[in-house]
């Protein structure tokens, strides 16, 4: 097996252009270079070489990949002998390793995914059926040509889909678990993918693993992607960055839009260092991945309700990993969609120039409404203010975020430090009688909350004997506690010998934990007669299913919601337990 960063760098090293060249007479023409297909054997210059990206395209038989798809179609390699093989070319010594390894189990699923593509591809080109989805593409002004090769396709109703994989030979267990098929409560097979347009989703090596479709006309979701699977995890995918990601660090910065329609656009336009979350919102393993790529991103959302939600949201995700978040606000009832459609990307390049740090956006907005001009505004404007400063894991980031809120509130370092340590206070609007302009209390907060109820009462019931202590011990952890000076309040409870009844913790903690621990300590007296074991089970389980919640916020299909919210529920049986989910679920929705 070959690392997968020793693999990036043969691709990144790659002279495609030239390895191509060796067996296909190329000419160039514009940025890329034509010639004939040397797949299907045609005389005109119908095959395509883009070195900038890496890839290759055919526009009769579609034929697509980078430097490794081609040696493996063409001249018959597995991928380790062509990755190999593109390695010597570039100089690059891929280290022996003496273990064998044994086939790709998840190779079936590829194939599957591979074959459905090809398929969907088909049936946009040339199917009367998807004469909707040409027309479609037609009025959002993107060729059938180009349509073709960006890779969209479109999916059918009917069963022609399942009758072309069985004559390919794929099983209905494989499609299955590939997500291309679901088995219904009668044991039937049942399509996913039904009247809607395809956008394919690559891994970074480029292969085809999961789709997303739009539907074409009335009903609901209005996008639908693959569910998740063994060769697809949608919370660590981006759409489009397997082409993007070259760009993205020549760049070094990039470009994050909420829609495929949205990347496609600005890709046509010349811009190439852009991706999309697909269908959620920005999630901590995504911010991760464009760490990888890049120190900086511009965060380029719609400007309604919902894209400033979806604005911070991922702004702190970025921040918590020590990107540098800058904010791009679009026109009023505009998107990058329309704006480069209008005015192509010239029409895009002011906005992008002018795009703000996350927290002085922030603070605009705030300033607009007038809430640094009294008191209670300013009181409220620093719950929206503070949480992106909790987010920056940068130290100079956080350095400059506190200089900046202190000399634009007029409330001093010491302060904000200190309030930083203790719990945020979740905003619930604008107070009564607020300025106009304020925003209204159906707004976005830009404050998450961060269920430290839970914690607290959990603690309070830890503390109340040495028995629950030690059930705590055995499930929870002090990095299930989100809340620092409640999770140093567990760790030294923790610290404790287990049979001991005195609770002497220690003199170090620091002061934000020790007023906590008092108000702890008089609550946890209070508990006599109350169901400990109940309170228990139901905050503990808010604690350690609190990722899996917050992954379910961030889901904007609401069957695919629901489905997941009740498979949670199934999970954590006890009635309590139940209930304290749905309520939690519920506040946040």
């Amino acid at each position: 097996m070959i690392p997968d960063e020793i693999i990036e760098q043969v691709r990144e090293s790659a002279d495609v252009l030239g390895i191509i060249g060796e067996s296909v007479q190329l000419k160039r023409t514009g940025a890329d270079w034509r010639g004939p297909c040397p797949f299907h054997g045609g005389k005109n210059r119908n095959f395509a070489v883009i070195p900038k990206k890496g890839l290759f395209y055919c526009y009769v038989c579609h034929e697509a990949g980078d430097v490794f798809s081609y040696l493996m179609k063409r001249f018959g390699m597995d991928y380790p002998t062509a990755v190999r093989d593109v390695a010597r070319r570039s100089g690059i010594v891929i280290p022996e390793r003496t273990e064998q390894a044994g086939p790709d189990p998840h190779e079936p699923l590829y194939t599957a995914a591979a074959a459905a593509h090809h398929w969907f591809t088909a049936q946009l080109e040339s199917l009367g059926e998807a004469e909707p989805a040409r027309a479609y593409l037609a009025s959002r002004d993107i060729p059938l040509e180009t349509a073709l090769r960006l890779g969209l396709g479109f999916a059918p109703r009917g069963k022609a889909f399942l009758e072309e994989m069985s004559r390919l030979g794929i099983a209905d267990d494989v499609l299955i678990s590939a997500g291309l098929t679901l088995r219904r409560d009668d044991g039937s097979t049942g399509i996913r993918f039904r009247g809607r347009l395809i956008f394919p989703i690559h891994d970074q090596r480029g292969r085809v693993v999961a789709f997303g479709g739009r539907i074409l006309g009335e009903g609901e979701p209005k996008y639908l992607n693959s569910p998740e699977s063994a060769i697809f995890h949608k919370g660590k995918s981006l759409y489009n960055l397997q082409a993007a990601r070259n760009a993205i660090r020549k760049e070094e910065t990039a470009i994050v839009v909420e829609g495929y329609f949205d990347v496609i656009r600005l890709v046509l336009g010349g811009i190439e260092h852009v991706v999309a979350p697909l269908g959620t919102a920005l999630t901590a393993d995504q911010a991760a991945l464009l760490r990888r790529y890049a120190p900086s991103v511009v965060l380029l959302y719609d400007s309604d309700q919902a894209g400033l939600r979806a604005t911070f949201r991922a702004g702190d995700e970025l921040l918590r990993q020590s990107v540098r978040v800058r904010v791009a606000t679009m026109p009023p009832g505009e998107d990058p969609d329309s704006i480069v459609r209008s005015g192509g990307a010239a029409a895009l390049e002011p906005i992008l120039a002018d795009a703000v740090d996350i927290l002085d956006r922030k603070i605009q907005m705030l300033a607009a409404r007038g809430w640094f001009e009294d008191t209670e505004h300013r009181r409220n404007a620093l719950d929206r203010l503070l949480p992106t400063i909790r987010a920056a894991a940068d130290p100079i980031t956080r350095e400059l975020y506190l200089t900046r809120v202190a000399e634009r509130t007029g409330v001093g370092r010491a302060v904000l430090e200190q309030e930083l340590r203790l719990q945020p206070r979740r905003y619930e609007g604008p107070p009564a009688g607020g300025r106009r302009g304020a925003a209204p209390a159906q707004e976005h907060s830009l404050v998450e909350p961060d269920g430290s109820r839970a914690e607290e009462e959990l603690l309070r019931v830890i503390v109340h004997s040495p028995e629950w202590r030690e059930r705590a011990r055995e499930l929870l952890t002090p990095d299930h506690f989100e809340l620092p000076a409640l999770r140093e309040l567990y760790a030294a409870l923790m610290a404790l010998p287990p049979r001991g009844s005195a609770l002497q913790l220690p003199d170090s903690l620091s002061h934000a934990a020790q007023l906590r621990w008092r108000d702890i300590r008089a609550a946890a007296d209070r508990l006599e007669g109350a169901d400990l074991d109940a309170i228990f089970t139901a905050t503990s389980a808010v604690l350690i299913s609190r990722p899996e919640r917050r992954e379910i916020d961030s889901i904007t299909d609401p069957i695919e919601r629901r489905r997941r919210l009740a498979d949670l529920l199934r999970r954590y049986d006890k009635a309590e337990h139940a209930r304290w989910l749905q309520r939690s679920v519920r506040k946040r929705k």
